[in-house]
């Protein structure tokens, strides 16, 4: 993600929001609107930039071969019942 977000001269951040926005406009996706958090004022304005990123069917190509649909599967925080207090 990096090197293609080098290459448009964008964040990994913006590249990512970017990338979740394009996938609204793909068939058989639902309408997505990301909604990020932030602390400070300079990530609203990184983060609404993400909107102005054009990605290109090869970026998208790109970016789905790196995080193919899937690789992020599984729980979001690890299993602590075996832990006792």
């Amino acid at each position: 993600m990096r090197e293609i977000a080098d290459e448009k001269g964008v964040t990994a951040g913006q590249l990512a929001l970017a990338w979740v926005m394009a996938q609204s406009g793909r068939p058989g996706n639902p309408v997505v609107v990301p909604i990020p958090g932030t602390k400070r004022i300079s990530y609203l304005e990184e983060n609404a930039a993400a909107a102005d990123v054009v990605l290109s069917d090869d970026d998208l190509r790109r970016l789905d071969e790196a995080a193919p649909a899937g690789a992020a599967v599984g729980d979001r925080y690890p299993d602590m019942s075996s832990v006792h207090r």
